[in-house]
């Protein structure tokens, strides 16, 4: 194996700096579960106050967040919700939405992880008609993971948000790279969360804290969300610890996503040189670079062994670009994909 290793796989490989692993061991803390621990309330009164909400809770993972956010939304009486077909609960929460709540699943199309008013509307189902399920949620996710960190722009989550009001559809945002979305467009937060009835962020992505994530919406949904969070074990008791990276992450690490998504564009473009790689650069918008190859899994098994991780992603390669990873380490890992397709 290398000496060292260039981790693109995802920006959940970021690891604490001294200075958040000091955050961390000087933090206040008490019994979360009992709401005694006072660094996580300060957390979460940050967050809601971040994405313009009246409270939020603080949960392990973002995967939590959906789900407990699901289950909020859902009614376990044949109730379907609509969200993109690369979308997280879809592909990665091992069947939660219909394992904990019920739900029917309908995946929508749509170019980069995004969708538009109107493939929502088609989807609306007849709510006089018994032999349907009954349409009751929508969900987005910004910015898109499997569609290649793109963001939703702000108008396009008006036009879907004005058709579920049209519908009476409840509203969730996925907000796992939010903070990315903020950065790369300039909408704060709170604009691209305003008309969602839940939302969350994640600490351990970009913001590199080692684990967690809040969501967000009003106090009486978030005081059932504790709930549904006992329900599924995600009370803690000494917490603190954990939420004091978030808060370092929040403080100190949001501005320089900014960086990540320099190197992502950086490390697109570079590929886009390279004869066998087929990316289009104008399509990375924040930290996530997916690209074409004759053989996804040869050039993945190449690069690990030269000590540069990957993920695949339905024949394609995806890089990822994070606090831990800067351009020289991108310079090698293109060095090494060169290599590995001369």
């Amino acid at each position: 194996m290398p000496d060292s290793v260039i981790n693109l796989y995802s920006d959940t490989q970021t690891r604490p700096d001294e200075a958040m692993r000091q955050a961390m061991a000087s933090a206040e803390v008490g019994d979360e579960q009992r709401g005694l621990d006072p660094t996580v309330i300060t957390l979460c009164e940050e967050v809601a106050e971040l994405l313009g909400k009246e409270a939020a809770v603080f949960l392990p993972s973002g995967s939590m967040c959906n789900q407990i956010a699901v289950r909020l939304h859902i009614r376990p009486l044949g109730d379907e919700m609509y969200l993109h077909r690369l979308a997280h609960p879809i592909t990665a929460e091992a069947g939660g939405a219909a394992a904990i709540s019920g739900a029917m699943v309908m995946p929508l199309e749509g170019e980069g992880g995004k969708f538009t008013g109107d493939a929502l509307r088609a989807h609306m189902r007849d709510p006089a008609d018994r032999h349907e399920p009954r349409s009751r949620l929508v969900m987005i996710e910004q910015t898109t993971n499997l569609g290649g960190g793109r963001v939703w722009p702000l108008a396009q989550i008006e036009e879907v948000l004005e058709v579920a009001k049209e519908f009476g559809l409840r509203t969730h945002l996925d907000g796992a790279r939010l903070l990315n979305a903020s950065v790369a467009s300039g909408v704060s937060a709170a604009a691209y969360a305003a008309g969602f009835e839940t939302a969350w962020i994640d600490f351990s992505k970009g913001l590199g804290a080692p684990i967690g994530a809040c969501l967000a919406g009003s106090h009486e949904l978030i005081e059932e969300a504790w709930r549904y969070k006992q329900m599924l074990g995600g009370s803690m008791r000494q917490a603190g610890f954990v939420a004091a990276a978030a808060r370092y992450g929040l403080q100190h690490n949001v501005e320089r996503l900014a960086d990540d998504h320099a190197n992502a564009k950086f490390l697109a473009e570079g590929l886009a040189e390279i004869n066998g790689v087929e990316i289009d650069p104008s399509t990375v918008e924040t930290n996530i670079v997916i690209f074409d190859v004759a053989d996804a899994t040869d050039l993945h098994d190449k690069l690990k062994a030269a000590g540069v991780e990957t993920s695949l992603l339905e024949g394609r390669v995806r890089m990822v670009t994070h606090l831990d990873v800067d351009r020289a380490d991108i310079e090698t890992a293109l060095a090494e994909v060169q290599t590995a397709l001369s």
